[in-house]
């Protein structure tokens, strides 16, 4: 077997698509990335987890908002680090990590626009009363957030468990 056939077995990194799942510090969100690292080694794809720092309130006050920043940014990291292993516990490769500052559907917005193989957004739902959470609603209720370029939404019931995940996931 040449060289050349070998590669032709394995997925080329820069064709495969990419599931981009939204790095919360919530339950749900949880379930989204074991479920999104499930499906990405049953077919192929690739993660890609986006923590989105919003902006302080506290833009009069230099030193309170670098300082809150700080601390934003030390927690995106940590939440990435658990969601990281989770993916790779599930895929058997690392994701894709990004931290970006904005207001959380703009960011997606526009990491959906710049990168052509983001095929599909995984979310999870909020099991509480007051509803699946903002950023269900949100698209929900306004599914051109996500802009021009239409992806299908996973979303992942936060009342489901992981084995009924493992189960959907083949």
């Amino acid at each position: 077997m040449s060289a050349g056939d070998e590669s032709s077995k394995e997925p080329r990194e820069d064709s495969r698509i990419k599931f981009l799942v939204i790095a919360t510090d919530c339950p749900e969100a949880r379930l989204a990335a074991f479920f999104s690292g499930r499906r990405a080694k049953r077919t192929e794809a690739r993660v890609v987890l986006l923590h989105v720092i919003e902006p302080p309130e506290f833009g009069h006050w230099a030193t309170v908002a670098e300082t809150m920043r700080a601390e934003a940014m030390e927690q995106a990291e940590a939440v990435l680090r658990e969601f990281a292993a989770e993916v790779k516990a599930q895929s058997g490769e690392d994701p894709e990590e990004i931290i970006r500052e904005g207001e959380v559907v703009d960011e997606i917005r526009k990491l959906i626009e710049e990168d052509p193989r983001i095929a599909f957004l995984f979310l999870g739902s909020s099991t509480e009363p007051s509803g699946p959470g903002p950023l269900v609603s949100a698209l929900a209720h306004k599914p051109a957030y996500l802009g021009a370029r239409e992806i299908p939404v996973v979303v992942v019931p936060g009342s489901v468990t992981r084995e009924e995940l493992r189960k959907l996931s083949g």
